[in-house]
């Protein structure tokens, strides 16, 4: 079974678990979505409709709420996951939201088209270090001029150490929260493809990338949003 067979098998689900598996779901995906608003709004102050590409965009959490903060938006979501993407359509058509849906996987071509705003939750540390590497220039390139690229991501530790650590709290967070047997256990299988970086790597590859005042705005042990602006 590959990942996306794994994640398409928890479709129907999937949100229900998120504010017991990411214990600082609300902050988490607020600062997401207070990072990409601002060229959002500027769009609309020009008489544009903000563009936005959702990576990664599963069940289209993340694209819900920022359609919720910037009325107006058109989402295009991009997944390799169908019936992820198929339950993301039902959440979005239900709000009359303006979307596309494509299915691809994060290492192919991006949709053609300019974006005021590139965001991906909890998808990208699929992709190995290369692959992130290659994503991040993709996602620069796609940025309008002062368009805003933002990862809400599950990190790697600096050290083996600290990676333990996160763990050890992240365990100790869900089971607070009421997370359980199952779903720890199923969140574990999925993790099981997981291939996560340090922010500091991150955020010096979107440097590289060609972005600037670029930022970890969040960060809460595994769970960091950061990013950066095109020039």
């Amino acid at each position: 079974m590959g990942v996306v067979d794994v994640f398409d098998a928890v479709a129907g689900t999937y949100d229900e678990a998120r504010r017991r598996l990411v214990p600082c779901f609300d902050a988490f995906y607020g600062a997401a979505v207070e990072v990409a608003t601002p060229p959002l709004r500027a769009a609309l102050a020009a008489g544009r409709t903000p563009e936005v590409l959702d990576l990664g965009a599963g069940t289209g959490l993340l694209s819900l709420l920022l359609a919720a903060a910037v009325p107006g938006v058109r989402l295009t979501l991009v997944d390799a996951a169908p019936a992820m993407l198929a339950r993301a359509t039902a959440e979005l058509s239900a709000r009359s939201v303006p979307h596309r849906t494509v299915q691809a996987d994060l290492s192919d071509e991006l949709p053609p088209g300019r974006y005021d705003a590139v965001v991906s939750a909890l998808a990208i540390h699929h992709l190995d270090d290369s692959g992130k590497r290659a994503l991040y220039r993709r996602a620069a390139a796609a940025l309008t001029p002062g368009g805003v690229f933002v990862n809400a991501e599950q990190v790697a530790g600096p050290t083996p150490a600290l990676d333990q650590r996160y763990d050890e709290v992240w365990m100790a967070r869900i089971a607070e929260l009421g997370a359980s047997p199952q779903e720890i256990a199923g969140s574990r299988e999925r993790m099981r493809y997981d291939l996560p970086a340090t922010v500091g790597d991150q955020c010096r590859w979107l440097a590289e990338a060609g972005l600037d005042d670029v930022d970890c705005y969040f960060k809460e042990w595994r769970f960091a949003v950061f990013g950066g602006r095109a020039r």
